[in-house]
C-alpha cells in the first residue's frame, strides 16, 4: 500500500495513501476488479450507508453537481475523490473503477485537481511513473498545489527514495501546510531511523489537525510509530483513539489487527473484523486469527482468499503480491512461493511491511540470498524497530547448519 486523509481542503482527502501502495495495499481488496460503467444511467451499487449517514447525502450532492455541470472538471474531481475515499475506507476497488469513469470523461489539458485525482488512481495500480507525471503536471500549472507534493512524497516513500521525499516535505513547509508537513516529515523520519523525531512530528501535526479524517490518520500512524518503538501500551492507546472516531477505515483496521496479531490477541481480531470479509486485506488477517485459534472458518476463508488471488491473476492484477506472499507463508505454508511473491513485490514497494514479509519468507524458505534487498534497506535506512533487526539477522543465517 498502503499520508492518507491529510486534507489541505475538505475535498482533497486521503493524501499520501499507503494502501494502495499496499496497501497499499493493506486496505485495498482483490475481490472485484475496478469497473467502468457503460453510461451514467448504470446503477453502480446500493451503498450500505447507515441510517442518517451523511455519506449518502454527500455522494448524492456530488453526483448532482456533476450532472448539472458535466463539462466542469472541478465537481468531477470532487466526485472521483469521494469514490476513491470509499475504496480505501471499505477496501473495495470497484469504487476506483467508478472514479476512473468520472475522470475519463475529460480529454485534453486537465486542471491540477483532475490531474492529481488521475495520479491518485494511477498510483493505486502501482503505475508510479504515470502518477508522478500527473502530479508534476499539476504542479507545473499551480506550484502551490500542496496535494500533488504530498502524493509525490507518498510514492517516494514507498520506493524508499527518501531524498526526494524530503524535498516534497520542504515544499510543504514553504507552503505552510502544517498538517501535511507533519505527516510527511514524520514518516520520512520514521522510515530512516528517527522514531522519536517521527513521533514528535506526528504529534505536532495532530495538534494542528481539525478534520476528523486527518486526526484518524495521524492517530493511526502514531500507533504504528509507538509500536515500532516497542511502546505497546502507547500504541494501543493511539489505535483506540483512532477507532473511537467512528469512521470506517480499512488501513486503520489492518494496522490495529496486525498489532493484535503480533501481540497474540487473535480473539480480539475476530471481534474487530466481523462483517469485513469483503475486504481481502482484512479477510487475510481474519483468517490468520482463525488459524491461530484453530477455528473451522479458517479453512473456508483461506480458500476464499485463494480464489480471489487466482481471479486477480486472471485479470493481470499484480498489486496484491505482498498480501499473497503473506497468505502463502502463514496460511498455505509455502515459503518458497511466498518468498518469490515477496521479492517481486519488493522490487516495486519498499515500505517496512514489505521488508518484513520478505525477511519472514526468506527465513522460512531457508534462503538468505532472497532477503538481501531487505537487509540492505535495514542497513542504509537505519530503521529502528528491533523486530525487523532480528528478522534481518535471522535471514542472514537462514539455512545455516
Amino acid at each position: 500500500m498502503k499520508f492518507r486523509q491529510l486534507a489541505d481542503t475538505p475535498r482533497i482527502r486521503n493524501v499520501l495513501s499507503w494502501v494502495v501502495v499496499a496497501a497499499v495495499a493493506m486496505a485495498a481488496t482483490l475481490q472485484a476488479a475496478p469497473r467502468t460503467p457503460e453510461s451514467d444511467a448504470v446503477v453502480l451499487e446500493r451503498l450500505p450507508f447507515r441510517a442518517g449517514d451523511s455519506g449518502a447525502r454527500e455522494l448524492t450532492t456530488l453526483r448532482t453537481a456533476v450532472a448539472s455541470a458535466p463539462a466542469d472538471p472541478e465537481p468531477a474531481a470532487q466526485l472521483a475523490q469521494h469514490y476513491y475515499d470509499l475504496a480505501i475506507a471499505r477496501g473495495d476497488p470497484r469504487y476506483v473503477g467508478y472514479a476512473q469513469a468520472v475522470v475519463s470523461r475529460f480529454s485534453g489539458p486537465l486542471p491540477p485537481s483532475l490531474l492529481t485525482t488521475r495520479g491518485m488512481l494511477r498510483q493505486y495500480r502501482h503505475d508510479f511513473d504515470a502518477a508522478l507525471s500527473d502530479f508534476a503536471g499539476a504542479l507545473a500549472q499551480d506550484p502551490g498545489f500542496a496535494s500533488a507534493h504530498a502524493w509525490r512524497a507518498a510514492i517516494y516513500l514507498v520506493q524508499a527514495n527518501y531524498g526526494d521525499a524530503r524535498k516534497e516535505c520542504e515544499a510543504l513547509q514553504r507552503l505552510r501546510r502544517a498538517v501535511l508537513l507533519g505527516g510527511c516529515s514524520g514518516l520520512v523520519q520514521a522510515y530512516t531511523g528517527q522514531l522519536e523525531g517521527a513521533y514528535q512530528a506526528l504529534q505536532l501535526a495532530l495538534g494542528a489537525a481539525r478534520d476528523v479524517d486527518q486526526r484518524l490518520w495521524l492517530f493511526t500512524r502514531l500507533g504504528e510509530v509507538a509500536a515500532w518503538r516497542g511502546q505497546g501500551a502507547l500504541a494501543e492507546r493511539h489505535f483506540r483513539e483512532a477507532l473511537s472516531l467512528g469512521r470506517d477505515d480499512g488501513y486503520l483496521l489492518a494496522a490495529w489487527t496486525d498489532f493484535l496479531l503480533d501481540n497474540g490477541r487473535p480473539k480480539e481480531v475476530l471481534a474487530q473484523l466481523a462483517g469485513w470479509e469483503s475486504s481481502d486485506g482484512l479477510l487475510l488477517r481474519l483468517a490468520e486469527a482463525e488459524a491461530m485459534l484453530k477455528l473451522p472458518d479458517a479453512s473456508r476463508h483461506t480458500q476464499a482468499l485463494g480464489d480471489r488471488f487466482a481471479a486477480a491473476k486472471m485479470r493481470g492484477d499484480t498489486t496484491h503480491r505482498a498480501e499473497e506472499a503473506r497468505y502463502q507463508l502463514h496460511l498455505r505454508n509455502d515459503p518458497q512461493l511466498a518468498l518469490r511473491l515477496a521479492a517481486e513485490n519488493y522490487r516495486v514497494q519498499r515500505e517496512p511491511r514489505d521488508a518484513r514479509i520478505l525477511l519472514e519468507a526468506a527465513i522460512a524458505a531457508k534462503d538468505p540470498v532472497g532477503a538481501q534487498a531487505a537487509r540492505d534497506w535495514l542497513r542504509t535506512s537505519g530503521f529502528e524497530d528491533p523486530r525487523w533487526r532480528r528478522l534481518g539477522q535471522q535471514s542472514a543465517l537462514a539455512g545455516a547448519r
